[in-house]
């Protein structure tokens, strides 16, 4: 039997045993029975069938006219299947967004036991419905994943598209900031319609257009999992910008080059040590007021 006959049956109540044992094997079966259980919040006003009889045949005497009384369990009929049709489409094709604020990580399982960890202030999209199908995100901000065994796995940012076959990777996608890290398995990264393959320690790195080379990668993970960030010869900007993301507040630089490079690291839970990190080795001041902070060069 079909599948739309199957439900057809199903929503009159009329499926025997062997089409209910066929019903159940549906890919959609749990949605559609979470809709059956959601409807039933949803009850039409009780009808009087002897009441209304009464009503119409005193209509047809005193005016001699149709009567309309059909029409009204009809419309209600009518309101609630197009609720119930628009509350099974919602529940089967919106998105899943995940979110962290400023100073905020967090960890979800996909639909496959894939794992995400997402850094400060990122954003993370999926759909379970297409998840078999389809097994592809849509990030903005910063994650680390552990990807399941199975079909092509695919990270899609504004800058470019991570695809993955089983492996452990960091994905960090900021404003005119593009890095990929394999860590385990490989990676194949997309970038103005080019493809380069990454392997273990290996990264793809882009700043302001342009393609900077890095040193092979020797941690098994990212350090920011580990409440620590560390940079090795990138632009001060990128640390003072994931500094802010990391404790909610607004960095100024005061006769500071931000373009000059970095090698280091800052804590994510103790700011006064974390500002002395990024200050001395540039022999910079550093003062506070409130959620601002100013940072000043010799």
């Amino acid at each position: 039997m079909k599948r739309e006959e199957l439900i057809s049956k199903w929503l009159d109540n009329n499926l025997n045993n062997q089409e209910f044992e066929a019903f159940k094997k549906l890919e959609d079966y749990d949605d559609l029975a979470k809709l059956n259980t959601n409807l039933q919040a949803f009850k039409a006003d009780d009808y009087n069938t002897s009441f209304e009889l009464e009503n119409v045949l005193s209509a047809i005497k005193s005016k001699k006219q149709v009567p309309t009384h059909w029409l009204k369990p009809f419309m209600r009929v009518a309101a609630i299947l197009a609720v119930c049709f628009s509350l099974y489409y919602f529940t089967t094709t919106i998105d899943t967004t995940i979110s962290t604020e400023y100073a905020q990580k967090t960890t979800i399982e996909l639909p496959d036991a894939s794992s995400v960890s997402l850094n400060a202030k990122s954003n993370l999209v999926f759909n379970k419905k297409d998840w078999k199908q389809d097994r592809e995100v849509t990030l903005q901000g910063e994650a680390f994943f552990k990807v399941a065994k199975g079909s092509s796995f695919k990270v899609k940012t504004t800058s470019g598209t991570v695809t993955v076959y089983g492996t452990q990777f960091n994905v960090k996608q900021r404003d005119n900031y593009f890095e990929v890290i394999c860590y385990e398995g490989l990676v194949g990264v997309t970038y103005n319609s080019q493809e380069t393959k990454l392997k273990p320690g290996n990264s793809f790195l882009i700043i302001d257009g342009k393609t900077i080379a890095k040193e092979k990668e020797n941690r098994t993970m990212p350090s920011w999992l580990n409440n620590a960030s560390t940079f090795r010869s990138l632009p001060y900007k990128t640390v003072i910008a994931e500094f802010e993301r990391q404790y909610n507040v607004q960095v100024t630089l005061l006769g500071i080059d931000s373009n000059q490079l970095f090698s280091g690291s800052f804590a994510h839970d103790n700011i006064e040590l974390a500002l002395k990190s990024i200050t001395l080795p540039l022999h910079a001041t550093y003062s506070k007021s409130n959620n601002t902070i100013t940072l000043r060069g010799e």
